[in-house]
């Protein structure tokens, strides 16, 4: 990249990843029709919420193994005139270090006190004041916690101008996406009974969990690309792998069928992601690496990736992951749709950004595989391997209370 075109670069991606531009462009669209400045937030609530697990999923497991569910947080936010939004934090403590303890100390202890009072439509007041009272680090600060906060603003000031996420954003995308079936399996024996229970379901599509070992790694790849020759492979290391390793292991797999090699190193292994990349025996996806959409743009600079593993909560909601994806879009990069096992809210989100930027790919939304229960009126249904993307206004889903006390947690651990 010349000097010139590296700075005109850099000029475009910092106006897109401010802060300011984020709200403005979020809050785009039809002009509010209602007085704004009366839309004052009085309260916002973080109510923990567990989910029952279906079947194995490593990132659910005690250190025995035994099953442990899905802790997460439900925010509700409302406002001086009676207006409630809906939001939902997926921790998870084997992929980052956020918890359901500290979502809900962060938003009790230090996100609330400093909302409440603002106007809950000016996005980027609201995103500074929470990286403010909670600063970066090298990224965004608790990112999965302030989601849950965001997607409760982006529901609540949908709502109040009676707006759908196509009408709030102006695109009209897919209204149905379809899903990939996460095999994470502990033998090759399990593989074929995990792949008949995704074909059951009308899964045609399938992700796979690798690293550390490259020699199962291969082995499982050749195994299910066997068994579904015509689906799309996914490989996801979330990091497992030593720079050496996936130099090595990436060729093979690509020999296998896989069509992309997730997240291959930790995230802080810059000049190994370039050498991945300069390789070219996969298309390098990233996940874990990317919080933000300024971390996108020196990414993208350095020459360190193909393409993005979306995740919505791990990019602190949908104000910067939308940025996300059209920032990858713009330099043609792969866009594909993950998520952290989302259940309910967060899972709403997912497919309104997927479907509205007519996502191309096989969405690797596995809450609906790996999770029981449901706090909405009309509970996500996975048909023919597919989600439909939610029409309603706001987040498109309605929440049903008296399910979420059913399913409260009542007591988080100090």
């Amino acid at each position: 990249m010349s000097r010139s075109t590296r700075r005109s670069f850099l000029t475009r991606t910092a106006g897109l990843a401010g802060t300011a531009a984020l709200g403005r462009t979020v809050l785009g669209g039809a002009a509010p029709t209602a007085n704004v400045s009366e839309l004052k937030i009085a309260k916002i609530e973080a109510i923990p919420l567990s989910y029952p697990t279906a079947g194995r999923f490593k990132f659910f497991e005690g250190p025995r193994g035994e099953p442990l569910g899905h802790r997460t947080v439900i925010v509700k936010v409302t406002t001086e005139d009676g207006s409630v939004g809906w939001g939902q934090s997926v921790p998870s403590n084997k992929w980052s270090y956020e918890t359901p303890e500290t979502v809900k100390t962060t938003i009790d202890g230090y996100l609330a006190p400093v909302l409440v009072g603002q106007n809950a439509m000016d996005i980027d007041a609201l995103h500074t004041a929470m990286n403010t009272i909670i600063a970066p680090s090298f990224s965004t600060g608790q990112p999965i916690c302030k989601a849950g906060v965001d997607l409760a603003l982006f529901d609540l000031t949908c709502k109040h101008l009676n707006q759908t996420a196509s009408q709030r954003w102006e695109r009209q995308g897919r209204r149905r996406i379809p899903l990939s079936w996460t095999l994470n399996p502990l033998s090759l024996d399990d593989v074929p009974r995990l792949i008949e229970e995704g074909f059951q379901r009308g899964y045609r599509n399938f992700n796979i969990k690798v690293a550390p070992d490259p020699a199962f790694d291969v082995q499982l790849c050749r195994l299910v690309k066997r068994l579904v020759p015509d689906g799309f492979l996914w490989a996801d290391a979330n990091g497992g792998y030593d720079e050496a390793t996936a130099l090595a292991v990436a060729p093979r797999l690509a020999d296998a069928g896989a069509a992309v090699l997730e997240q291959p190193l930790r995230p802080n292994q810059i000049t190994g992601y370039q050498r991945l990349k300069k390789q070219g025996a996969l298309p390098i996806i990233l996940d874990e690496s990317l919080v933000h959409s300024s971390d996108l743009a020196e990414f993208i600079q350095l020459d360190m990736l193909d393409g993005i593993a979306m995740k919505i909560p791990r990019s602190a909601g949908l104000t910067d992951a939308r940025r996300q994806v059209e920032m990858a879009l713009e330099h043609g990069l792969m866009v594909l749709g993950s998520g952290l096992t989302d259940p309910d809210l967060s899972l709403a989100a997912s497919l309104l950004l997927y479907g509205a930027y007519d996502l191309q790919y096989p969405a690797a939304l596995n809450g609906p595989q790996f999770l029981e229960g449901s706090i909405l009126k009309q509970p996500f249904q996975v048909v023919d391997g597919q989600l439909a993307v939610p029409d309603g206004v706001g987040l498109g889903v309605q929440v049903d209370e008296d399910r979420l006390q059913e399913m409260r947690q009542t007591r988080i651990r100090s």
